[in-house]
């Protein structure tokens, strides 16, 4: 009988399930609340019961599959398999979730970053066309990333490999969450992009719908920026625009010519901008590449959106 991967996307609002074949096609999907009351001890117990429900609803049993792989926020031992930090699930202490978890469902387990599961995703059965050299960017409330070369994750020796959000792009910029300044999650996240938009809106002069907006209070986001940019051609929303895309083309392109990949996949939220947003990116993506890196690393947009994590993360079982 063929065996199955079970892959869980753990974000702070609700826990995402899959059962995969072992070629990455999703079978049966589901999904819980997380439940992050009383330091977030209810999210293991509540993933065990759930995995157990399921297979019983799908008469399964734990020797059907060859493991389960699992995406979280938080800094994560992949060896040990243990999480700290995940703020948004209250975990400020150091949970035991692989040994939890195999100990409650008996089936083998493996973790690691909600982003980095992702980019696994993506490169696996989305815009990476499963080639070995793949940067993926997730521009969200603020920006991740991962990194996949030669088949392999990059984790570096601390786990920070793949934190595109934290490449400077501007030394004198704002102030990051981080405690430095100018990250690109500064500019390039859902918020940092009406950051940009407040800053710029400040020195505009002209006629613009978006300053009209923001000089009346009106609260905007990184959707409306767009919309104005593409849809009504808005001066000011251009502005913003070309500004945020410079600073990504800048970044990607400093991972174009450290590490070449085959392709920078650009996901999360603001990459919904589409087209509009990755032309733009590349333009300046190839203004800051030599000829070698312009012509063989590509710009891409993410294909699989919201299955990404799960997909990813059931490979990791693999």
């Amino acid at each position: 009988m063929d065996k199955k991967l079970l892959g869980i996307d753990l974000g702070g609002t609700t826990v995402k399930f899959a059962i995969l074949t072992e070629a990455g096609e999703i079978q049966q999907k589901w999904s819980i609340e997380t439940n992050i009351l009383d330091d977030g001890s209810h999210i293991v117990p509540d993933i065990i019961t759930s995995i157990n429900h399921h297979l019983t609803l799908y008469n399964m049993t734990p020797e059907q599959f060859i493991g389960i792989g699992m995406g979280t926020p938080g800094s994560v031992d992949i060896e040990a398999g243990t999480v700290i930090g995940a703020y948004n699930l209250n975990w400020t202490t150091l949970q035991q979730v692989k040994s939890e978890i195999e100990k409650g469902t008996k089936i083998k387990f493996s973790i690691d970053n909600d982003a980095n599961v992702a980019a696994l995703g993506e490169r696996w059965k989305g815009a990476g066309d499963n080639e070995p050299d793949v940067v993926f960017m997730t521009l969200g409330t603020g920006v991740g990333g991962g990194i996949v070369m030669n088949g392999q994750l990059l984790h570096g020796i601390a786990g920070c490999a793949g934190e595109v959000g934290h490449v400077t792009v501007d030394p004198n910029g704002f102030e990051c969450t981080c405690g430095k300044r100018g990250c690109l999650e500064t500019v390039a996240s859902a918020t940092g992009i009406v950051r940009v938009a407040r800053q710029l809106a400040e020195e505009y002069a002209g006629g613009s719908k978006l300053k009209a907006r923001l000089d009346n209070g009106e609260d905007i986001t990184s959707k409306d920026v767009f919309e104005l940019a593409e849809g009504e051609g808005d001066d000011l929303a251009l502005m913003v625009v070309d500004k945020v895309t410079f600073y990504l083309g800048l970044a990607c392109g400093n991972i174009g010519n450290t590490l070449n990949p085959s392709t920078i996949i650009i996901g999360g939220g603001v990459s919904a901008a589409g087209e509009f947003l990755r032309s733009r990116v590349e333009s300046y993506f190839k203004e800051f590449t030599f000829p070698q890196v312009r012509e063989s690393t590509k710009i891409k947009l993410a294909e699989l959106g919201n299955e990404a994590g799960v997909i990813g993360a059931a490979s990791l079982a693999k």
